[in-house]
């Protein structure tokens, strides 16, 4: 877990890079509704959780660098047994102050009259234009009633300035405590994808192995997955976004599942390929012993001092070699690479940043030179091959064959740790892991 100290350091570490004489407002995520009176479970916006930790909707948060009474400012609902009753309990101001750290805490139903406030005499405000339309208003009417008091010595901001930049740049290197909760992340999800390769079998829903996993995130803490998982048998692995998981699994195809959890905020990504009978076919163990080596290749690259596309051009290098050797591929590798013939069957990257975004935040290139790894970065790294259906250019064999290996890897100072390597990926470790579950059955 996250300690309110953390939350103050990090707090402290974005006002250092804020000019003399600003302010940065954050509004929490909107609830949004689902349909008609039913609202979608609630997530917090993952910046502001990230400074405050503050769970709940109807919040504001103010930072004022050098305030006399206080640098951090809250505004939220208040205490009310009424909705508590029907809709759970709330921090309400008192325990924005003593639950959260804030200096100083107001009723949301105050901020018209409090915030602009804290807004004059402000040179600079930080905030983020364009992310809510309805709050942007907010803002403006705000500065612009400073602003209609100019003649009677007000001080109206004259100029804002994007918060993400900075803030992102800090979310980017995770923290000890942060790297122990997405260790747990990815051991919840390594977990869910060992129970799939158990329970799996001909004739099952792909939905019905979703469940599996959702019963594993949610026995073991994590509330919801961190993104809607992707479970494609055949050929529906070959389609990279699938998410209708409505297909019967056959015996002799694969299924393709990506599927991660989010513990404590912290997202984990994880994709396995694995026999719905529990045995790779010939055309299957050849297609996927390339990507496993091509994603070995790319892991071997995630360290210190690395860029970030050199597990991407391992990735790719091992990718078109292999796909060449199986005849997926004509010509010389260095020119299939230039020309980016293999995009016909590996059409994504080879990874994102991971942490409290599924595809966290975070430049990956710096003054338009990719970013050199640094300790504390975390990312996916998940090469594939997918084969269409109806690609007529290929034989038949390797048709409908959707392949894709995901882990998630930190940077460390000796090299990597990837957290997701409790699940097995080799051919004879999955095989292995199936037959004997298929014999205790």
């Amino acid at each position: 877990m996250i300690n309110r100290q953390e939350f103050a350091r990090r707090r402290r570490a974005l006002m250092a890079q804020m000019e003399e004489n600003s302010i940065a407002i954050l509004p929490a995520a909107p609830e949004r509704t689902r349909n008609r009176d039913i609202e979608y479970l609630y997530r917090q916006d993952s910046d502001f959780w990230y400074l405050s930790g503050f769970p709940e909707p109807e919040a504001v948060m103010a930072l004022i660098p050098g305030r006399e009474h206080g640098e951090f400012v809250m505004f939220c609902r208040e205490r009310n047994r009424e909705m508590e009753t029907w809709h759970g309990y709330r921090a309400g101001p008192e325990g924005a102050v003593s639950d959260h750290g804030a200096d100083d805490a107001f009723p949301i139903g105050d901020i018209d009259e409090i915030l602009p406030g804290l807004i004059e005499g402000r040179d600079r405000v930080y905030y983020d234009l364009g992310r809510d339309l309805e709050f942007d208003r907010q803002v403006m009417n705000w500065v612009n009633s400073i602003r209609a008091k100019v003649r009677s010595g007000a001080h109206p901001p004259g100029e804002f300035l994007a918060l993400t930049h900075a803030l992102h740049d800090l979310r980017l290197f995770k923290s000890a405590a942060e790297i122990k909760v997405m260790r747990r992340a990815g051991e919840i999800a390594a977990a869910a994808h060992i129970r799939a390769m158990k329970a799996v079998q001909a004739g099952m829903y792909e939905y019905q192995l979703e469940a599996e996993y959702l019963h594993e995130f949610m026995r073991n803490g994590a509330r919801a997955p961190a993104y809607p998982s992707i479970v494609g048998g055949g050929k529906n692995g070959c389609i990279l976004h699938y998410i209708n998981n409505d297909q019967k699994l056959k015996n002799g195809d694969l299924v393709l599942v990506d599927a991660g959890a989010e513990y404590c905020n912290y997202a984990s990504d994880i994709t396995r390929t694995f026999p719905v009978n529990g045995k790779f076919s010939a055309e299957q163990q050849a297609l996927y012993e390339v990507v496993l080596a091509s994603q070995s290749a790319a892991i071997d690259r995630v360290r210190p001092g690395s860029h970030w596309n050199e597990p991407h051009e391992a990735a790719v290098s091992v990718l078109t070699q292999g796909m060449k050797d199986l005849g997926l591929l004509n010509g010389d590798v260095n020119s299939l690479i230039e020309t980016e013939a293999y995009r016909r069957f590996y059409m994504h990257r080879t990874g994102h940043w991971i942490g409290l975004d599924v595809h966290d935040v975070g430049d990956y290139k710096v003054h338009d030179e990719w970013r050199v790894l640094e300790p504390g970065m975390v990312m996916t790294v998940e090469p594939g091959i997918y084969v269409a259906p109806d690609d007529e250019t290929v034989a038949a064999k390797w048709r409908g064959i959707g392949i894709r290996i995901e882990d998630d890897v930190a940077v460390t100072r000796a090299g990597h740790e990837v957290f997701t390597s409790d699940v097995p990926k080799a051919v004879a470790d999955i095989e292995k892991l199936m037959k004997k579950n298929r014999r205790a059955a």
